[in-house]
């Protein structure tokens, strides 16, 4: 993993305002812990932002590669705020949590997180932690990118294939003769064929 990983981690403000809040004192020290791994383990922590309405433009400006969600009780809420944060430039989401309660867990994991943790902030896992999410975020991008051009794909070929259809009633010819065509029109005019095709159609919508 590169060394210049831009990280940011949404959580809560590590100041406790009651000290003897046992749960607020615990929840602050292992948010504390979690940011001195990311530095013992050479990470460029850019930003620590709090799950509020304001996430979205923050994550925006600073154009993190991964987003590490620092939660317990709320990690509903913050991952809420973090999924639309990123819902229009997705980035890799790691959740770091101590709360053993894993109902949500699928519903994170189908919003778009790439890893979920209870109870890893040991520093020594962090960077495999990180290494699997950048990975597993690559990998699923990378399908999704096939699944796209499978889809454009498709889509183009039919539109190809009613504007010859097309041709074929209107002109009398055969597919071989209207493929032909469309093919010579776009080599022509120096479009695709299926940008050739689109015309056409559209040309005829209007007739």
């Amino acid at each position: 993993m590169n060394e210049a990983l831009r990280i940011v981690v949404v959580a809560p403000d590590l100041a406790v305002a009651d000290p003897d809040d046992e749960h607020a004192v615990e929840q602050a020290e292992r948010s504390r812990a979690l940011r001195i791994g990311l530095l013992e383990n050479n990470f460029n922590l850019v930003a620590t932002l709090p799950a509020d309405v304001f996430l979205s433009e923050r994550i925006a400006q600073l154009q993190p590669d991964l987003i590490i969600v620092d939660a317990e009780s709320e990690a509903r809420d913050a991952l809420e705020h973090v999924v639309m944060a990123t819902r229009d430039e997705r980035r890799p989401i790691v959740m770091f949590t101590n709360d053993e309660d894993t109902s949500h867990v699928k519903d994170a994991v189908a919003a778009g997180v790439s890893a979920y943790i209870v109870a890893g902030l040991a520093p020594q896992r962090i960077r495999p932690i990180l290494d699997v999410a950048m990975a597993r975020f690559q990998h699923e991008q990378a399908l999704r990118a096939e699944l796209a051009d499978a889809k454009t794909e498709l889509r183009d070929r039919k539109t190809i294939d009613r504007a010859k259809g097309l041709l074929m009633q209107r002109q009398g010819l055969t597919e071989q003769a209207a493929y032909e065509k469309l093919r010579k029109t776009a080599m022509d005019k120096g479009l695709k064929l299926v940008d050739v095709a689109q015309r056409m159609l559209d040309v005829m919508d209007l007739l």
